[in-house]
């Protein structure tokens, strides 16, 4: 059983990250590559600090992991230093382990029961970093084989987009006999763990191994290829028996209204992230960089954070990341999130601390450009938010400040799944919210096409996507077969205990 006493006497340690004066000149991933012998020690020594609780609220769907990782076992597993068989049970749940204990922002940490005690040697298990370690462990020891159908059912199943819900729906779908085709309309596989992810925050070896690995299982992969236009619904409903659509929310929230906006040097945050990654994939320098510029990116989440990052490997002078919101505290309030919630907290990205300034309650008021019609300044405001009518109100209140501006990125949200011939010729309109609906067995209107991952609940977390890949998988595996052994692990209706 596991050391109920661990976490007294064992203080928290995250992995360490590489030099910033380093880190930042290049695009490997920003943790520091211990020795094979050192890390794992280190990591079954954070394995010992969980307790095994009673009730595990690391692994519920509505607080913790939404794809039910068995987080106590392969803990305990790590502590013996049984890395073969913990791997097999993360794998029982995570298609794509070395994804989220990468990318994902661990919600199980939130809810882990040390979480309540949370400083820097006490707090939660270092669930994410173990995740990690085991998965790497696993392709390191070359314990993550192919595992082809035992059976072949005859039936054919398009999958439309390689994001991470795509790859876990496909996966799931090959293994249970499915003869599966992924079409992806970039020129190469992945969606935004391809594009849209920096390099220094996955390595794209990462990705490029597993699909390696798909494809010796029997997945077969199409790119360069839009469906709707290069490959149309009529010969979808000619070729396949079931579709699952898996085009994410990639409509990006824009400001088309601000003065200014046409100003040459003004990009969409995934178009400065996606020349950048292509850069990294060989394709030549980046169209769009941050190099001798003063950057000023629009937006305080995830998304910014990345091109805040990206700025500094581009060489900037400066860079200043704005928010509406107030900032927020750096503990948990029980008022507002209650543990296990995820805590409404300011959350800070390794690449907050390569530089730049966070500047909080202000808004763009207007663009100003310089004489060949590129932006050279951005003219802020202090602003007060409110609400009315469920609307959201940004109201200037103090006075204006010129900003140096060379590079503005927006990094403001998605509004939804990009329309076009696919949606209309399936006869699907996007909800409200920008997403596609679907009934409780993740088939939407369109008799035989599913839908999942962002495409359903909008932009969100890569481990919602794996969730929803798998779940959609057994809903399709149920459609053609009559019945699914295949692993259900969320609900179409079902939604963290708190969206932040």
């Amino acid at each position: 059983m596991a050391d109920p006493h661990g976490f007294l006497h064992i203080p928290k340690k995250e992995a360490p990250k590489r030099p910033i004066a380093e880190r930042v000149h290049d695009w490997h991933e920003v943790t520091s590559p211990l020795s094979p012998e050192e890390r794992n020690a280190e990591v079954a020594e954070q394995a010992t600090r969980c307790m095994d609780c009673g009730i595990p609220f690391c692994h519920s769907g509505s607080a913790g992991c939404p794809l039910g990782n068995l987080i106590p076992e392969w803990n305990d597993l790590v502590r013996r230093g049984r890395w073969s068989a913990a791997s097999e049970r993360l794998h029982a749940t995570n298609n794509f382990p070395e994804f989220t204990g990468r990318l994902c922002p661990a919600p199980c940490e939130s809810a882990c029961v040390l979480s309540l005690a949370d400083t820097h040697t006490t707090g939660s298990v270092t669930i994410k970093r173990i995740e990690q370690t085991i998965a790497d462990v696993a392709w390191e020891s070359g314990t993550v084989e192919p595992k082809p159908p035992m059976i072949a059912t005859g039936k054919k199943v398009a999958v439309v987009g390689s994001g991470p819900a795509g790859l876990a729906a496909a996966q799931q779908l090959t293994r249970a006999g499915h003869d599966v085709t992924v079409y992806e309309r970039d020129d190469r596989l992945g969606g935004l763990l391809r594009y849209g992810i920096p390099e220094f925050k996955m390595e794209k070896s990462v990705l490029d191994q597993r699909l390696v690995q798909m494809r010796a299982e029997g997945t077969h992969f199409v790119t360069d290829c839009e469906v709707g236009v290069d490959l149309t619904v009529d010969q979808l409903r000619t070729n396949f028996d079931a579709v699952v659509l898996a085009i994410g929310a990639l409509r990006a929230r824009d400001n088309t209204t601000v003065e200014g906006r046409e100003l040459g040097g003004i990009h969409l945050a995934m178009e400065h992230l996606v020349t950048s990654n292509k850069e990294c994939e060989g394709d030549g320098p980046a169209s769009i960089t941050a190099k001798g510029k003063h950057v000023v990116i629009i937006g305080g989440g995830d998304t910014g954070a990345d091109c805040l990052g990206t700025a500094h490997r581009q060489g900037a002078l400066s860079v200043t990341q704005l928010d509406y919101r107030p900032e927020l505290p750096s503990e948990r309030d029980e008022s507002v999130t209650p543990w296990p919630a995820s805590p409404m907290v300011l959350r800070t990205s390794p690449a907050h601390a390569e530089g730049g300034v966070r500047r909080y309650q202000v808004a763009v008021q207007r663009f100003l450009g310089d004489e060949n019609g590129n932006v050279r300044a951005m003219v802020l405001a202090e602003v007060r938010v409110s609400r009315e009518d469920g609307k959201r109100i940004i109201t200037p209140v103090g006075e204006e400040i010129e900003l140096p501006c060379g590079l503005a990125l927006f990094a403001i949200g998605f509004e939804g799944v990009d329309l076009g011939p696919l949606l209309d010729d399936y006869g699907l309109s996007p909800t409200r919210r920008g997403v596609l609906s679907c009934g409780p067995d993740w088939q939407t209107t369109a008799p035989g096409v599913f839908v999942c991952g962002d495409a359903h609940r909008g932009a969100s977390l890569i481990v919602w996507a794996i969730a929803e890949g798998r779940s959609a998988a057994h809903a399709v595996d149920a459609y053609l077969t009559g019945a699914s052994d295949l692993p259900s692990p969320v609900h179409p209706t079902a939604l963290p205990l708190a969206v932040v």
